[in-house]
């Protein structure tokens, strides 16, 4: 949501979507950076719950915080003129160049992550501080840098997620709420701390929820597959966890 109104206000501000994409980012991860070094950072050493409170507060009062910044209109961030165009399919059908591009983007990002966190040694770090926190701080890495950092680029990810949806999705109020829980599904679905789990399962729900949108299946003669395809991605989610219950890479504390 914070990028997507980033992306709105930069935007007629510089009148440039190219100009607005790496100042929103710049912003979110300062934002991040900020909200991690007054907040989260005294909540590590206690229960996950209070970080899950935490949080569902922020989302509360930053709602609160957009009414009164951008109000409760419904904003548009115009496509960028050179990926304004489409791609013909068929006589009738076409398929819009800005979504090829956002495809392309959210795989090159979800391979350069890929690859930082698996071949590079802030990568390693980061990977061991996951593992282990107080073996990382005693052989004298800065670990709350390096936890300030990490939270900061997943705020600045997020927002640049928000940045590149804006232009297809419009930019409303509560549209972070559409995407939340389905971010907690790829998680649950992926395995917690597991990046290619994740990817592999916003394929998978993607996948799902787009075919459970245009399939229609015939029971007792009614057409009820539409209405009943939000049920699907937690159906995925279900079923994964009933045969891998850590997630599909998910790994098993002993």
């Amino acid at each position: 949501m914070l990028g997507a109104y980033l992306a709105f206000s930069l935007s007629e501000q510089f009148g440039s979507f190219w100009i607005a994409l790496p100042v929103g980012v710049t912003i979110a991860f300062s934002f991040g950076l900020l909200m991690e070094w007054i907040l989260i950072s005294r909540l590590y050493s206690r229960d996950h719950l209070y970080q899950v409170l935490l949080t569902y507060g922020l989302i509360l009062v930053l709602e609160e915080l957009r009414s009164l910044v951008w109000g409760d209109d419904v904003q548009t961030v115009r496509v960028p003129d050179i990926l304004d165009s489409s791609i013909m399919l068929t006589d009738t059908l076409s398929y819009p160049i800005y979504r090829i591009w956002i495809s392309v983007v959210c795989l090159a990002v979800a391979v350069g992550m890929y690859w930082m966190i698996q071949k590079t040694r802030i990568g390693m770090i980061v990977r061991a501080r996951s593992e282990d926190r107080d073996m990382v701080q005693a052989l004298g890495l800065n670990v709350r840098l390096v936890d300030r950092f990490v939270f900061a680029i997943g705020v600045a990810l997020a927002a640049f997620a928000g940045m590149l949806a804006a232009p297809v999705s419009s930019v409303f109020p509560g549209m972070g709420n559409q995407v939340l829980i389905i971010c907690f599904v790829v998680v649950v679905i992926g395995g917690i701390g597991s990046i290619k789990g994740a990817m592999l399962s916003a394929l998978m729900i993607g996948l799902v929820d787009s075919f459970g949108k245009v399939v229609t299946l015939e029971i007792l003669g009614l057409r009820v597959f539409p209405e009943l395809s939000g049920m699907v991605v937690y159906f995925l989610m279900a079923a994964v966890l009933l045969i891998r219950p850590m997630g599909l890479f998910g790994r098993t504390h002993h």
